[in-house]
């Protein structure tokens, strides 16, 4: 799986702009703030359907224009499939395949698969649970499409209730009636338990399969300095068997949420379910937020993408693999292990401040970025 091409309209600082890519690795090199970090964001954005630099899509529209379009052809298997989407924020985003409409943007996900690395994964190491989170999901969804909806209805259920159990919680402590709104939320707490249970047993038995390959990559970038662990931390307390079984996870967030009824009216929010639990990362016997070094935790994060690439490329279809600003962060020692590690994927996009920042083997098709302008070099 590789892109061959990709075409802005009017993202982030591009009017225009298209380039043609080829497998193996390429770079995009120029000063930092020049657009070549906005041209990897819209190869990911066609993979996730979002950016792994804003949490929204206004940033990514020209300013002054009212939409923006991306068109990238992905070859896979000796096929084109050509993905168009049309960003409007503040109304429905838009997505074609082949020219052909497609009820739902979220229909594109898993014809492109990437996997990235920028300085902000840091964050999934030494940052709060939202950032491991995060990086659960996304890799979920990039191996298997449906959990975009899963999660996308979980998020819409804990919305809904904890805005009723504000409103709730208020009309108790106003000493009104409130029938009607725990029976309305007896049923949004069947809708937590059955939506929770599907996204905490899809982020199970990924960890599982992610363990042992996170552990392998570690090592390779680390040069050998330690295991890793890879542990669930769940809201549902240490007593709950942790398995993904759907049923037996349903029953046991049930039970949890019934139990804390009374703390979560009295605080207005959902103290059970996947949106309260971790990924605990360890370094031989000791967690590593808090206590790895700062380059234990490059190497972690590091070993962490790349097993997510082995992963999905066990599944089929190696994805792009981005390495975002990444070697001007690095020691020699990791650079140099790095860049023997991923030199033989598949297509590696590579971007870097000045050209001396990446290996030598990382430079095959190379365009220079100033003031969005995209230059071929090789």
């Amino acid at each position: 799986m590789h892109v061959s091409k990709l075409a802005l309209t009017d993202f982030r600082g591009y009017a225009e702009a298209m380039v043609e890519l080829a497998p193996g690795p390429t770079a995009f090199i120029g000063p930092n703030g020049q657009g070549k970090t906005n041209l990897v964001e819209a190869v990911g954005y066609v993979a996730t359907l979002a950016s792994h630099r804003v949490a929204s899509d206004a940033p990514l529209v020209r300013q002054g224009a009212d939409r923006a379009v991306v068109r990238c052809e992905v070859q896979r298997d000796g096929r084109a499939t050509l993905v168009e989407l049309e960003i409007n924020p503040g109304k429905a985003n838009r997505a074609r395949i082949n020219r052909s409409p497609v009820p739902r943007p979220r229909e594109v996900l898993g014809v492109l698969r990437t996997v990235l690395f920028a300085p902000e994964d840091l964050a999934i190491v030494k940052g709060d649970p939202d950032s491991r989170r995060r990086f659960l999901d996304e890799l979920l969804i990039a191996r298997s499409p449906r959990y975009h909806a899963v999660r996308a209805d979980y998020d819409r259920v804990l919305k809904q209730r904890n805005s009723l159990l504000k409103s709730a919680g208020a009309a108790a402590r106003a000493a009104r009636g409130t029938g009607a709104d725990l029976r309305t939320l007896d049923v949004w707490d069947e809708h937590l338990a059955r939506h929770g249970a599907e996204l905490l047993a899809g982020r199970l038995e990924i960890v599982e399969t992610l363990r042992p390959l996170v552990d392998k990559a570690y090592d390779a970038v680390s040069g050998g300095s330690g295991p890793t662990g890879l542990d669930y931390k769940s809201s549902l307390g240490p007593d709950t068997p942790l398995v993904p079984d759907r049923d037996l996870l349903a029953a046991a967030i049930t039970a949890e949420v019934s139990r804390l009824r009374g703390q979560e009216l009295d605080r207005g929010v959902s103290l059970v379910g996947p949106h309260r639990d971790d990924l605990v990362l360890s370094i031989g016997d000791f967690p590593a937020r808090g206590y790895a070094s700062h380059g234990e935790c490059w190497s972690l994060a590091l070993g962490l993408r790349l097993a997510s690439h082995d992963l999905l490329a066990a599944d089929g279809g190696e994805p792009v693999l981005v390495l975002d600003d990444v070697f001007a962060e690095l020691d020699t020692r990791r650079r140099d292990r790095l860049a023997d590690l991923v030199a033989q994927r598949g297509q590696v996009l590579v971007t870097a401040a000045v050209v001396e920042d990446v290996p030598e083997q990382l430079i095959g098709g190379r365009f220079d970025v100033m003031a969005d302008e995209v230059t071929r070099v090789r």
